[in-house]
């Protein structure tokens, strides 16, 4: 707060009319101008539809007038003492001519009247005629330690209500929903603390998913950024070691990154369809505990020019906003492959995602995928921009017997009770979606037998699939040669 506290002095002191501040912490801002009110000796006066004016910086009972905008601009015109005017959600009311023809003269007798108005709203935009007479102010949002006293707070207040009893919780779960929380404000901040707190006595790790739930609920967003809760950990990826051995390497890395310059940036995962690379994203979500955003391209196109890169920037803050997080760019190939008939879209798009990829300070780790590596541009996958490129093949003998094992685990079978070698044999060229597939369908063929899964009916199901690698030999062919030397194997 310190910080804000002098940052608004200084923009007070400058003398500019007109303030804008764009938050949903309404009752945040009015302490901050209640505690300047002293050190400018200034009267600090809030207005909104329902209350109408009425001085906050003092302990005065209630008054409602001038309710009306028009109504308050004038009042506030006429007042010769200097004044703090706080416009609450004043935004719906500048649409009206005479409105901002008020607000402008309000602004243009500034060196006579000496009043400042600040308009608070969620989201807000003034007109041309008013902008040259404005600055905007943002909000400093509470760091670690601000954020862990107000968990502190929160549990003192839960433990004197409910006889003395103490929150449950640990360090470890402490530190992680601390590091999801920030980004927000503290009103939203306190919201969600309280909640978590108050239903059951206990922060555990069931209330990460809640914490990311509310955070993106929070989020203006447009559609192409969903949250994905189904995360995983790396216990049920079949192989993968390499990729395994480097993502555990940087979690505390990325996590606790003194330099945003140093920070892991994120990676590239070539493969063949159904070789786990959607999986393999979950699973670095689930092994660092963090929010996993799939960002889908698809719906950021507009037709309406400088639309779809509208989209994209804000989908790109967004993401920023619910840092840190993993942002799972799936099939990047399509996004950007450009053509003859999109007026430069494409290209516009890829440029403004290479700015963001190079110069973002947020800690936002990316995992994107790709099938198609004949539509990827060499300045995506140049350093800087992503750490590594990891080629996802087919798996091997001994993956395919643990692929095997983690989905007959799944469906509460037990792997020892199968013959996973000569599984693992007779799926040579299957994909990890294949092989589980396999074992799905020789679900369904044992419960129309009236019988319990064996191998037989897993190897029934073998015979009778086609996998991808035969369809498509040619291009797995191409995209190994490809991979060779310019990809590091995740397995």
């Amino acid at each position: 707060m310190s910080n804000d506290l002098h940052d608004l002095e200084l923009l007070l002191r400058s003398r500019i009319p007109l303030i804008t501040i764009e938050t949903r912490d309404e009752r945040h801002v009015g302490k901050l101008f209640t505690r300047l009110s002293i050190s400018l000796g200034m009267p600090v006066m809030s207005w909104s539809a329902t209350s109408g004016l009425q001085r906050i910086d003092l302990e005065m009972p209630p008054q409602r007038h001038a309710s009306e905008p028009q109504q308050a601009l004038g009042q506030i015109r006429a007042t010769n003492t200097p004044t703090i005017y706080l416009l609450m959600d004043f935004h719906p009311y500048l649409d009206d001519p005479y409105n901002v023809r008020l607000l402008k003269e309000i602004a243009l007798e500034h060196p006579e009247l000496g009043h400042t108005l600040v308009f608070v709203s969620h989201e807000l935009k003034l007109p041309a005629e008013l902008s040259a007479f404005s600055a905007r102010f943002e909000l400093s949002l509470p760091g670690a330690d601000r954020i862990s006293a107000l968990i502190a707070e929160e549990a003192g207040h839960w433990s004197r209500a409910g006889n003395g009893r103490q929150v449950r919780t640990d360090r470890k779960t402490l530190e992680l929903v601390s590091s999801q929380l920030r980004g927000l404000t503290m009103g939203d901040a306190r919201r969600i603390i309280r909640t978590i707190i108050h239903d059951d006595g206990a922060i555990n790790a069931d209330d990460l998913e809640r914490v990311t739930r509310a955070r993106y609920r929070l989020l203006e967003h447009n559609g192409a950024l969903s949250c994905e809760f189904d995360t995983d950990d790396f216990a049920a990826v079949g192989g993968l070691q390499h990729l395994k051995q480097w993502v555990k390497r940087r979690r505390n890395a990325f996590l606790d990154a003194a330099n945003p310059a140093d920070m892991p940036r994120g990676i590239l995962l070539v493969g063949v369809q159904g070789g786990g690379k959607s999986l393999a994203a979950r699973a670095i979500a689930g092994l660092w505990s963090l929010p996993l955003l799939r960002l889908d391209f698809g719906t950021l196109f507009n037709k309406f020019f400088g639309e779809t890169e509208r989209n994209l920037r804000e989908a790109l803050q967004a993401a920023e906003a619910m840092a840190p997080c993993i942002l799972w760019i799936d099939e990047i190939e399509k996004a950007i492959a450009s053509g003859d008939n999109d007026n430069g879209t494409s290209r516009r798009m890829l440029g403004s995602l290479l700015t963001w990829m190079a110069e973002r300070e947020a800690p936002v780790f990316i995992v994107a995928t790709a099938n198609v590596i004949e539509h990827l541009p060499p300045e995506l996958i140049r350093k800087g921009r992503l750490d590594e490129i990891f080629f996802v093949d087919l798996p091997d003998a001994a993956t395919r017997a643990e692929i095997f094992a983690i989905h007959l685990r799944k469906r509460d079978f037990k792997p020892v009770d199968y013959d996973l070698a000569d599984l693992a044999r007779l799926t040579d060229g299957f994909s990890g979606a294949e092989i589980e597939q396999a074992v799905v369908a020789a679900t369904y063929l044992a419960r129309e037998d009236d019988d319990t899964l064996a191998t037989e009916h897993i190897r029934t199901e073998i015979q009778q699939t086609r996998p991808l690698s035969r369809v498509m030999a040619e291009h797995i062919a191409r995209l190994r040669h490809w991979a060779a030397g310019r990809t590091v194997p995740a397995n």
